[in-house]
This record gives structure tokens, sequence and C-alpha cells, in this order.
């Protein structure tokens, strides 16, 4: 029996953007020691000869940064759900080695899991000239904006290498406060977010396999929220005849979560500088960027690197989204 929340969800994960403004809680700025750390990685990485995206995190110790990072877990687990670093000087370091000291901090955080079917474990995202109109574009190779949705595994990560030259905004919101939102104003609406939609794998499903899965949106996994959403995955999968169309009730309730998630009450802006690192708990926190316009010169243009983490110690995490891209589909 599917259980459904009557009360508001109460806690630091239920938060409000408005009530953050200004609050330097949700952000560490690396200290020196701290930089050392992640430099010495970068030498230990290079001497082992490996492929960095092979070294685990017994390849990197980091104890200047081991008590900091458990904090940041413990405020993605059980606090408001997200953190932003700030400090990394890029500027100081090819790609490659800004990608080691990022792949470092990840492996300590969790391990990293394929954003794609390719297997990716360290994404671009970045305009690569794709078109938004076709359905199986994911947003994030292109300029536009992306709307408030959620991603695969545990932990989505961003590092900014790059900023574009006007917008790229992110914003994030708390999924609880949204579902509160929607129990206060429409609470005949709450029961739809229980119940299974269709979505749209955009492509990305093996050879034979049904391009679409179903998923609720939320979910009580040991008394604790989980929501996954992803508006256009739903929207797109009406393009299978096989799928059931969408009720009403379910498109207003897929227009409630957009226009509550998008209202400056509740959502919190960052606008990223190089060398910020942004790590968000996907069950708790959906995520947008504001459309942006970019550089003409390539070496200019807007660049940030991305990871997926599952986090075993996470015991709200779905264990099909944890896995990444792996060709599974429900």
């Amino acid at each position: 029996m599917t259980m459904i929340p009557t009360m508001p969800i109460i806690g630091p994960s239920a938060w409000k953007g408005c009530d953050l403004t200004g609050d330097p809680s949700w952000s560490h700025h690396l200290a020196a020691d701290e930089l050392r750390a992640l430099d010495h990685a970068i030498t230990a990485a290079r001497k082992t000869g490996l492929p960095w995206t092979k070294l685990t995190r017994e390849h990197f110790a980091l104890r200047e940064l081991g008590h900091e990072i458990r904090h940041w877990m413990q405020k993605l687990n059980h606090g408001r759900g997200f953190v932003l670093v700030k400090g990394f000087p890029v500027d100081d370091y090819s790609k490659e080695d800004a990608a080691i000291a990022y792949w470092a901090i990840g492996r300590l955080m969790g391990d990293p899991v394929p954003q794609n079917k390719e297997g990716e474990l360290l994404g671009h995202v970045r305009d690569t000239g794709e078109l938004a109109t076709n359905p199986r574009t994911r947003l994030y190779k292109t300029s536009k904006r992306q709307e408030f949705h959620t991603d695969g595994a545990d932990i989505v990560g961003l590092f900014c290498l790059r900023r574009a030259k006007a917008g790229g905004l992110s914003q994030i919101v708390s999924s609880a406060s949204v579902f509160n939102e929607i129990l206060r104003r429409r609470p005949d609406l709450t029961p739809r977010l229980f119940e299974p939609f269709y979505w749209d794998l955009a492509g990305e499903h093996p050879p034979g396999a049904k391009p679409y899965m179903t998923l609720p949106i939320c979910q009580l996994v040991n008394g604790r929220l989980r929501t996954f959403y992803i508006g256009w995955y739903i929207r797109n999968a009406q393009q299978y005849p096989e799928v059931p169309r969408l009720t009403q009730e379910q498109d207003e309730v897929l227009q409630l979560i957009e226009e509550i998630a998008n209202d400056p009450e509740f959502r919190l802006d960052m606008d990223f500088e190089p060398g910020d690192m942004q790590f968000l708990k996907n069950s708790t926190i959906l995520h947008s960027r504001t459309a942006y316009e970019d550089f003409d010169e390539p070496d200019r243009q807007r660049h940030l690197l991305r990871l997926w983490l599952t986090a075993r110690e996470f015991t709200d995490g779905d264990e099909l989204l944890r896995q990444g891209f792996r060709g599974d589909t429900r």
C-alpha cells in the first residue's frame, strides 16, 4: 500500500529560498591547507600513471579536507540537501588537473556512475550546438533554459570551469517545500504524485528495450520523502501511442510543481563563478538553469563538469536511479 503524507514535511530539508538569501552557512570557501591538499592529490594522481577516472578514494587521502567533506555529506543527507564549495583556482591549473581535483573530492563523497549510455563518468555541461527542440537532445548540451528537475544517482555535482557571457544562473528548490505547498493549495492532487508516471528515456535505452519507463514522482522511503522529477521527460513520453494519455489531474500537478519551484519565495539562485563546486542531493532538491548567452571564442565559452555520485549511506536512494545509465529500465 502506497503511503501518502497528509501533513507537511518538517525539518531542515523543507527550506525556502527567501529565508536563505545572505545566509553564509550553505557555502564553504576552500582554505589554504585544503587547496594544498588538492594540489598534492593532483601530483599523486599523476604519479600513478593511471587514467584519473580509474583512481579510487584510496588514491586520495585529502586529510585536510576529509573532515569537511564528511560535514558536507551530513548537510546533503540530513540537512538542507545542498552545498556550494568556492575558491578552487581554476586559472592556475590545466583543465585536466582541475578535473582531477574535482574527481578526488567526488571519490571521497561517493561512487561515480554513468551519465549516459556511453558510460561517461565525468560529464561536460556546455552548448554543443544540438537542437533543444529535438526530444532526444539532453538540454545540458544546449544554451536553452532547463526547467526544474532532478538527475540520476544520489548526488549531482557541478564544477564551473568557465561562466557564460550572460545568464546561466543556477536555481534550486526544496522538493519537500514544493510538496508542502501542493498539499496546502491542492491536497486533492497529492495522491497523483505517488502514482506511476511514464517517462521518456530520450533514446538512452538499450536495443530492443522500451523507450520509456514508469516511476512515481514522489515516494516515502524510510519515513523520508523522495522526489524524482523531469517534467519534459514525462510530457515527451506522450509521443508513444501505447503510453496512456496524461489525465487532467496529472497535467495540473506537473504545472503546479513548476509554478511553485519558479516562485522567488521558494527558489534559491546561485551565480556560479569559475572554481565553484555545487553538490545537490537529488531526492530532496530540484534544480534548473536559466538560458545563457555565450562568448564567440570557443576557449571562453561556458563549461561545467558534472558528476553523478552514488552514496550508499543515503538510505532514501532509489536502487535503479543510483546506478546511473546502465541500460536497465522499469
